[in-house]
């Protein structure tokens, strides 16, 4: 069992930067890959950034390439997702996810979910 909790999220205004943190807990943690999903008012959940269980290999959907960063701290068994230049488009529920995988992609199955962090940019 893997117990995921999300922090981070708040109100920023278009241009500005959030740091998203998901704390992981269960002795077995580090062996999974790491991710964050995104679901914005209306739509289904999707895709935004993911990490290989060593952190050596990362996954972003084209639209945040560039601007956001995923990262973990083994040592601290969180993962981070660092969003910079943000616009009224990254506004949603950010959650973080674990598979027992490396890869990630649109549709991939996920063991674990947290509970989401809301994240909205103002114009």
């Amino acid at each position: 069992q893997v117990l995921l909790v999300e922090s981070g999220g708040g109100l920023v205004q278009a241009g500005g930067s959030l740091r998203l943190s998901c704390a992981a807990s269960g002795r077995t943690a580090r062996s999974y890959g790491m991710g964050w999903f995104r679901q914005a008012p209306g739509k289904a959940r999707a895709f935004v950034a993911g990490l290989s269980r060593s952190g050596g290999r990362t996954y972003y959907i084209d639209s945040v390439r560039g601007r956001f960063t995923i990262s973990r701290d083994n040592a601290k068994n969180t993962v981070y997702l660092q969003m910079n230049s943000l616009t009224p488009e990254d506004t949603a529920v950010y959650y973080c996810a674990a598979r027992l995988a490396d890869s990630w992609y649109e549709g991939a199955s996920v063991a674990y979910w947290g509970q989401g962090t809301q994240v909205t940019v103002s114009s």
